[in-house]
C-alpha cells in the first residue's frame, strides 16, 4: 500500500512554497496601497449605469469606450438578450456622464437609452466587506461544530474540525494570495463575484475533506489494531478516486469557460479554477496529514523513519 500520509512534510513544504509568494504580494500591496489587493466599486463606492441599446453589444466593445476615456477600472456586463448593459465605474459627476454618453453614442449610434444611474457609497462597500469576513468566520465555526457533532463517537472529534478549518484557511490564503499577485500584475479587482468564488472554493474544500474524514470514521472500528496513520492512509486511498473524479469534472468545466467564456466572467472563473485546485490538494494532502500528525504527535513523520 502506498503511504501518502507519511510524506506529509513534502506536502506541507509545497503548501508553504505556494502560499508564501501570495502572502508577500499581499504585504507589499498593503504597504503600497493600504489594501492586500485592488477593490472594485462594490467595496470602494462608485457609479452603476444601466444602458439600453438598439442591438445586442459585446461588453468588451463598450468597456473600450470607457477605457479610452480614462476609466480603465470599469466593469461591463450585459443582461437579457445582450442589448442592455450594466456599467460599474468610479464615481462621476453630471458633466463626466454627459461626455461619456456622447462617446458611447459616437461608437454605438444615437439609440442609446439610459435606464438607470445610481451611486454606490463606500459605506455600502464596507458593509459588504464586513459581511464577507463574518461569513468566513461563521463558516469556520459551523464546520468545527458540525464535525465535532458528527464525529462525536470517535476519539478526539475536535481535531477533525480543526484540521478541516486549517485546510480551509490554506485554500483562502492560496486563493487570495494568487489574486493579489494578479491584482499587482494584471490589475484584477475584487468584487462581489470574487467573494462568491471564494465561498464556493471553501465549500468544495470542506465537502471533500468531510468525505475522507467520514471514511476514516467508518474504518477506525474495522481496523482497530492498526496505527491511526495506516487507517487514515487506507481511507484516503479508498476515497481518492471519488475526490479526483468530482473535482476534475468541475475543473474541466472551469477550463472550458476560461477558454470559451465571455471576458466579463473570466476573472471569476479563474479564481474558481485555481481555488478548486487548491481545495482538491488541501483536502487530500493537508487535512488528513494534519489530523494524523496531531493524533501521533509527529508533525513531519520523523519518528516513523527513526523506528524503521
Amino acid at each position: 500500500m502506498f503511504r501518502l500520509v507519511e510524506q506529509r512534510k513534502w506536502y506541507f513544504l509545497l503548501s508553504t512554497v505556494i502560499i508564501l509568494p501570495g502572502l508577500l504580494a499581499m504585504i507589499y500591496s498593503t504597504i503600497a496601497t493600504g489594501l492586500p489587493f485592488r477593490l472594485a466599486i462594490d467595496f470602494t463606492g462608485g457609479s452603476i449605469w444601466e444602458l439600453s441599446f438598439e442591438q445586442p453589444i459585446q461588453p468588451a466593445q463598450l468597456r473600450d469606450v470607457f477605457t479610452d476615456a480614462g476609466y480603465s477600472d470599469t466593469a461591463v456586463t450585459t443582461v437579457g438578450d445582450g442589448a442592455t448593459a450594466q456599467v460599474r465605474l468610479k464615481a462621476i459627476d453630471e458633466a463626466q456622464k454627459v461626455a461619456l454618453m456622447e462617446a458611447i453614442e459616437t461608437r454605438f449610434g444615437s439609440g442609446v437609452i439610459e435606464k438607470q444611474f445610481a451611486a454606490v457609497g463606500p459605506a455600502i462597500g464596507q458593509e459588504v466587506t464586513q459581511a464577507a469576513v463574518l461569513a468566513v468566520v461563521a463558516a469556520a465555526l459551523a464546520i468545527t461544530f458540525f464535525l465535532v457533532l458528527a464525529f462525536r463517537k470517535v476519539a478526539h472529534p475536535f481535531r477533525y474540525g480543526v484540521s478541516a478549518v486549517i485546510a480551509m484557511v490554506h485554500d483562502i490564503l492560496v486563493t487570495t494570495g494568487i489574486f493579489s499577485i494578479c491584482s499587482l500584475l494584471f490589475g484584477w479587482e475584487a468584487d462581489a463575484l470574487f467573494l462568491t468564488a471564494l465561498l464556493t472554493v471553501i465549500s468544495f474544500s470542506v465537502q471533500d475533506t468531510i468525505v475522507v474524514f467520514d471514511r476514516i470514521r467508518e474504518n477506525a472500528p474495522k481496523y482497530r489494531g492498526e496505527p491511526f496513520s495506516l487507517v487514515a492512509n487506507r481511507s484516503l486511498l479508498e476515497t481518492l478516486h471519488r475526490s479526483l473524479a468530482t473535482q476534475l469534472n468541475a475543473l474541466f468545466v472551469m477550463a472550458s469557460l476560461l477558454l470559451f467564456g465571455g471576458a466579463t466572467i473570466k476573472q471569476f472563473i479563474a479564481v474558481m479554477f485555481y481555488g478548486l485546485i487548491s481545495g482538491t490538494y488541501s483536502s487530500i494532502f493537508n487535512a488528513v496529514p494534519i489530523l494524523v500528525a496531531w493524533e501521533e504527535r509527529d508533525l513531519f513523520g520523523t519518528k516513523k523513519r527513526q523506528m524503521a
